[in-house]
């Protein structure tokens, strides 16, 4: 989730428009619930909850680098840092990643569950090396500063329940 929001943050400062950044960075955190829901929840014990957060991680996850492929081919101007084959190398990852989706729910409708489970891990592990690709685009990042502004107030603070409530002006 917070390799997701620095990119959201990265891109933002590139310049790129709000609702496409906005929507890349909820693919990502999809993706990153979905991978939660995976680990927490074992199929043996919870199968839909569990086939859920692998359709979150597996699918969110693979359109989170597909949207981010998008936005590198229709805008020149971004950074491109990196050697010159991480791009196709990306490229590669995820269109291995789409067809080992497929054959994956292909393959458990079927019931031919130890084949999709292997096409699974597979998955899994080409998303975490997309997600350790990003290394390359953070290698440019000299640092990272989260700013919190208020927001606007809605009425008085509330009061602390173990402390009497008393005006400002008679707080001495």
């Amino acid at each position: 989730a917070w390799i997701c929001i620095v990119r959201y943050h990265q891109y933002r400062d590139w310049g790129v428009k709000k609702w496409f950044n906005q929507l890349i960075l909820w693919t990502g955190l999809l993706c990153a619930l979905g991978t939660s829901v995976v680990g927490n929840f074992q199929e043996k014990n919870l199968k839909p909850v569990h086939l859920a957060g692998a359709f979150l991680a597996f699918v969110f996850g693979n359109t989170y680098f597909w949207l981010q492929l998008l936005l590198r081919w229709q805008i020149k101007s971004l950074p491109q840092p990196g050697a010159p084959w991480i791009r196709p190398l990306r490229l590669v990852l995820c269109s291995l990643c789409t067809v080992l989706i497929v054959a994956m729910i292909i393959l458990h409708t079927r019931l031919l569950r130890s084949i999709s489970a292997i096409c699974e891990w597979v998955v899994a592990m080409l998303l975490f090396t997309l997600f350790g690709l990003l290394a390359v685009d953070f290698s440019s990042l000299e640092g990272c500063t989260l700013c919190l502004q208020p927001g606007p107030s809605l009425g008085p603070p509330p009061v602390s329940p173990t402390s009497p409530a008393l005006p400002l002006s008679q707080v001495s």
